[in-house]
């Protein structure tokens, strides 16, 4: 089937980075009442990467984009908009943007960071597509990047098992063709957002008393839920945008939260598991970064081909959901 949905934005490059350091499911038990058996059974993790002490997200942004510049012989001087989407910035401000922007050399171009959480990259993509097509830009650098070891209580076991850190980049340019993007779809519900947050100056929302900690809390049967029941329908939503049924993707990359998550969705929608990537086996629950990271993954293992269907699909704190279906058009 076709589609009339227009692009003029197309996916030239990606690069990711993680940190060094690993920490295992077995250094968990050290730490916490856990143990590899608990936590891999459950969500499928078996080991994340944490930053280093003085390690921030724009280092891990800047090394994601040298990555890129390197595996593509591209160059980024010429980048007119920077989007990193992050909820574990640096600083409240200046944004992690401006601050890629400064340390990659890039003279003349709007930066901005956008906090969608789970769902930011996503989200990026979109804007990034928006952007271009409309005529404003031409050339956008987004990046998903996370630092979440920063925002965990490493004495929760319930939230110190997931996260993990790390960086996804792509570059995004104009075309004269038909562009990457074939179809997108982003909802909300901000009324479930006391079930995942981080407290920031207000300590309580829609009346409710937060946890005023400054980590990360969430309640995770809740969070669960309202994936396993909506992101299959926001699959549908995205598909009937393209003009294309779900059967004709080659590849689903959702957000890597949880491996059980992903199988329930895949249940729901009827989408084979062997055709699905994540990347939370290695790298844990990354938020803005997972998508990237499993993406690259299933490039790098020769999955993933120049004119493949690929719809990402990201899903977090807020709640909020994004949906994008492309055409894999990156060579490698």
């Amino acid at each position: 089937m076709g589609n009339s949905f227009l692009s003029k934005a197309k996916i030239t490059a990606i690069g990711t980075y993680v940190p060094e350091r690993v920490l295992s499911n077995f250094d968990l038990e050290e730490m916490v009442d856990t143990s590899d058996e608990w936590i891999f059974s459950r969500t499928g993790i078996r080991e994340r990467r944490i930053a280093a002490e003085g390690e921030f997200t724009t280092d891990l942004c800047v090394a994601a984009v040298q990555d890129l510049m390197k595996r593509y012989d591209k160059a980024v001087d010429d980048v007119d908009l920077i989007l990193v989407a992050t909820s574990t910035p640096d600083y409240a401000f200046p944004s992690v943007a401006s601050q890629v922007q400064a340390r990659l050399g890039i003279k003349d171009a709007g930066a901005l960071d956008m906090n969608a959480t789970c769902a930011g990259f996503v989200y990026a993509l979109q804007m990034a597509n928006s952007a271009i097509t409309s005529g404003m830009n031409k050339k956008v650098l987004v990046i998903g990047a996370e630092t979440m070891s920063k925002t965990t209580d490493f004495n929760d076991r319930t939230t110190c098992i997931l996260f993990g850190d790390g960086a996804g980049a792509m570059l995004v340019e104009y075309t004269e063709e038909q562009g990457s993007f074939l179809s997108v779809h982003m909802t909300a519900k901000g009324e479930g957002g006391t079930h995942l947050y981080r407290t920031g100056l207000s300590n309580q929302m829609n009346g409710q008393k937060l946890q005023n900690s400054g980590y990360i809390v969430q309640n995770g049967r809740e969070v669960y839920k309202w994936a396993v029941t909506t992101v299959p329908c926001g699959m549908e939503k995205v598909m009937e945008k393209s003009g294309f049924v779900l059967e004709a993707v080659d590849w689903f990359v959702p957000h890597s939260a949880n491996l059980r998550m992903i199988e329930s969705i895949c249940e729901r929608s009827g989408f084979p598991l062997e055709k699905t990537l994540w990347s939370l086996e290695h790298f844990g629950n990354t938020s803005a970064a997972s998508i990237p990271l499993a993406l690259n993954k299933g490039i790098i293992e020769g999955k993933v081909k120049a004119g493949d269907r690929v719809l990402l699909y990201g899903f977090g704190g807020g709640l909020v959901q994004a949906g994008i279906l492309l055409e894999w058009m990156v060579c490698e």
